[in-house]
């Protein structure tokens, strides 16, 4: 009888995972709190109508189909209930107490500090007051960020602090972005910046690749391309990895994915934070595969079921993703998408918000509305091709 695999989410993020299940012969249970989500037309897929937040349906699903293992794929809010289900059912993933840490950016970076793993000065707060006290203490430039928030959504830079008004504004801004209503105050960092994809077994933290980040810079450091492999020299390389396999100890991460967000400063790098699951932006589940042939998403599936999968790169090549620049307005007009799509290279394009929707700036990554995705020979042939497919492609937004 084949296994069962329980996969918190089935929205757009989750299906790849739900797909690979598929595809594996596995039975497939997918919670999602929308009925209409996209996972749940997968064929053969059990559909649960359950909050991936609701750890108490989870646990009644869990029981209910006997599941053999449990995951989600890039999205942060369903750790702490998958936690409680391997935990229930003696599944392989990670500890309650390591989701807390990898889902509560305060409690993260202290856990991260007393392990000596390095972070920049912050101060989580409660509060008004202690924002003020905080944001004194750590001093401009500094960042906002939700402690309990992922994708980008309610960051922000603060250049002076000398202005109350704009900084308690600031502070209800990125506060409204908060489940639990607490935000982190931090030192800004400066520096290139990378993520570390990450897939531990049995306790051994394995590095599968490095991806080099492009942002919109302040105040929102929304992301708007990614690239691999990364292109810093070997030593950097080295320290990152040093640095991120610490991190996964530091938090507990024995079995599963990590996706690390490092920034290297004049003082060398550090975490800006440490997600117990993989990558999002397409990172993992398309640019890792086309730069190194490695399938982190049928990984994960597998340690989740107990088994040690094959995690051997079967080749080196580049891969890039860049998103598309936009406006407040209205998308009027996409052009050039099918020409695009023929360009050497060129393995998907996606738009996310099409003609006759409303847009914004790139504030954070649910307002992102397309991409484009490359495969190159190497990271600087796969950005020059994906970036050239972009700028074939005319968006007009009135």
């Amino acid at each position: 009888m084949a296994k069962t695999i329980m996969i918190l989410g089935a929205s757009i993020l989750q299906l790849p995972a739900i797909k690979q299940a598929a595809e594996m012969g596995l039975r497939v249970v997918a919670l999602d709190m929308n009925p209409a989500s996209v996972g749940f037309r997968v064929p053969g897929v059990i559909a649960e109508t359950i909050s991936t937040v609701d750890i108490e349906g989870a646990l009644r699903a869990a029981e209910k189909y006997n599941i053999d293992g449990v995951m989600t794929l890039a999205t942060d809010r369903p750790i702490r209930t998958a936690a409680a289900v391997a935990k229930r059912l003696g599944l392989v993933g990670v500890s309650e107490d390591t989701a807390v840490k990898a889902t509560n950016k305060a409690v993260m970076r202290e856990c991260l500090a007393a392990a000596g793993v390095p972070v920049p000065a912050f101060f989580g707060v409660s509060d008004e007051n202690e924002f003020l006290l905080a944001a004194k203490r750590v001093g401009a430039p500094f960042m906002i960020k939700p402690v309990d928030s992922s994708g980008s959504r309610g960051i922000l830079k603060v250049d002076s602090a000398s202005d109350t008004d704009k900084i308690k504004e600031a502070y209800r801004y990125t506060k409204s972005f908060s489940n639990i209503g607490n935000v982190v105050v931090e030192e800004f960092m400066s520096g290139p910046e990378v993520s570390v994809e990450t897939l531990a077994v049995d306790g051994s933290v394995n590095i599968i690749q490095i991806t080099d980040k492009k942002t919109t810079g302040a105040p929102h450091f929304a992301e708007t391309g990614h690239t691999q492999p990364t292109g810093l020299d070997s030593d950097t390389v080295s320290r990152i990895k040093e640095v991120a396999v610490a991190a996964n100890k530091a938090i507990g991460i024995t079995d599963g994915p990590s996706h690390t967000e490092i920034i290297v400063t004049r003082d060398g790098p550090k975490v800006v934070e440490i997600g117990a699951r993989l990558g999002g932006d397409c990172i993992t589940t398309h640019l890792v595969p086309l730069s190194t042939g490695v399938n982190m998403v049928e990984a994960c599936i597998r340690i989740a079921l107990g088994e040690k999968p094959d995690l051997t790169s079967r080749f080196s090549k580049g891969a890039a993703i860049r998103y598309f620049a936009q406006h407040t307005g209205v998308v009027k007009s996409i052009d050039g998408v099918d020409e695009a799509s023929k360009m050497p290279g060129i393995k998907q394009i996606s738009i996310v918000h099409g003609v006759g929707e409303k847009v914004t700036e790139v504030i954070d990554s649910v307002s992102r509305m397309g991409f484009v995705i490359a495969q190159g020979e190497d990271a600087r042939d796969a950005q020059l091709k994906c970036e050239s497919a972009v700028d074939r492609i005319k968006v007009e937004i009135e």
